[in-house]
């Protein structure tokens, strides 16, 4: 899994402009699942996701998780993380895995993070737009391949 985390004051994504998931405080994530990804990578992104110390505390130093300051995540597919650009001038998204596998895991992902804090979620294959105001900015890459 390949995996954009964003640290946002507030996301939202919306489907022919009907808002279908909104969050204040806490994490965006861009979510890309690989045709060689399991049940374990899920549960490895899961449990760096929701411990990762990417907020403040008092002191200013980032030493807080997601869970530490009752903040939410909005999780949005992304196969686009995927793109091989190394040939050519057009990405291609071979390396995705197939939509059926990928939506699976990308439910079952949501599902496990929503047992730690509040998830909200776009919709698997749709077309959507994304609105947020990243914080800080924190932009984090996590690839469940790179342990």
């Amino acid at each position: 899994m390949k995996i954009v985390i964003q640290r946002v004051q507030k996301a939202s994504v919306a489907i022919e402009d009907r808002t279908v998931g909104a969050i204040n405080q806490g994490l965006l994530l861009l979510v890309g699942v690989g045709p060689e990804d399991t049940r374990e990578d899920l549960d490895y992104a899961v449990r760096k996701i929701v411990n990762m110390r990417i907020f403040s505390d008092e002191a200013g130093k980032m030493n807080l998780s997601v869970k530490d300051v009752s903040g939410q995540i909005l999780s949005i597919s992304q196969f686009t993380l995927f793109a091989d650009t190394k040939k050519g001038n057009r990405p291609a998204f071979t390396g995705a895995a197939k939509p059926d596998m990928a939506n699976q895991l990308y439910d079952d992902f949501n599902q496990s993070l929503s047992t730690h804090v509040p998830v909200e979620r776009g919709c698997f294959g749709a077309d959507m737009q994304v609105s947020l105001v990243n914080d800080g900015p924190v932009t984090i890459i996590l690839d469940t391949k790179n342990r």
